[in-house]
């Protein structure tokens, strides 16, 4: 299977999907069982980023690491504002959740 961009799979997400933005609401969805997949933005301040990952592997849900600065993830999730995290709820017709497997 070809490697799908990311970018696009975030957009379909946005359209069709349920997630939740930021962290403090990814580190609640994690919590909570709720996030099946957790995207974060490669410049997320490492202390925030520390613990999406340690509550992620205690989920055991799947983290993906995204190549563009904050900014550039809250741009391509269609917000104006940055945005460091992304918790996928439902990927609706989105194929992102392949993309770890």
């Amino acid at each position: 299977m070809a490697q799908v961009p990311i970018d696009r799979e975030i957009k379909n997400l946005v359209k069709t999907g349920k997630y939740y933005l930021g962290a403090r609401r990814t580190l609640k969805a994690l919590t909570r069982g709720e996030a099946k997949m957790v995207i974060i933005a490669s410049n997320m301040p490492e202390q925030l980023k520390e613990a999406v990952l340690r509550r992620a592997k205690i989920a055991n849900v799947p983290v993906v690491i995204f190549p563009g600065r904050s900014v550039d993830l809250g741009l391509v999730a269609g917000k104006t504002f940055s945005v460091s995290a992304i918790a996928v709820i439902d990927q609706g017709s989105s194929r992102i959740l392949e993309m770890v497997k």
